[in-house]
């Protein structure tokens, strides 16, 4: 259940408005997913919260849209945000993640999750090779 209402019409403010719009424009589609609606409650926190996601997620940057959507859903997994996975999940395959990558993504992140663990619960020290300064 949700913890707040998403307004009944949120294009009503104009604010709202011109995000929604943003977000059609840079998407290339009419659709407004569920995570929008909700933050319309507050258009402050909306227009954050998109301003933050086109910059890192809907622009060219050293790691290709993809890889992006990729990484998202591994962290989605790991905070374990359903909506998040099924979102990014679908964006991801907009973007031509095939099922082989998919399936290799949560081979990855299972792994990643049960080393995780071990190391954390042996309390391994970090080589000193590993630290930024080389130090060895």
């Amino acid at each position: 259940m949700s913890t707040v209402a998403p307004p009944p019409d949120p294009e009503a403010d104009p604010r709202v408005r011109a995000v929604f719009d943003d977000i059609r424009a840079t998407r290339k589609s009419n659709f407004i997913n569920n995570m929008w609606h909700w933050l319309a409650f507050d258009p402050d926190l909306l227009e954050r919260t998109w301003a933050e996601v086109k910059a890192v997620m809907a622009t060219p940057s050293a790691l290709d849209l993809l890889v992006k959507e990729m990484l998202y859903i591994a962290v989605s997994v790991t905070n374990g945000c359903g909506y998040c996975i099924h979102s990014h999940t679908a964006s991801a395959k907009a973007k031509g993640m095939t099922d082989a990558q998919h399936a290799d993504l949560l081979m990855v992140i299972a792994l990643a999750a049960k080393t995780n663990q071990l190391a954390t619960a042996l309390q391994v020290p970090v080589d000193p090779a590993f630290d930024a300064r080389g130090e060895q």
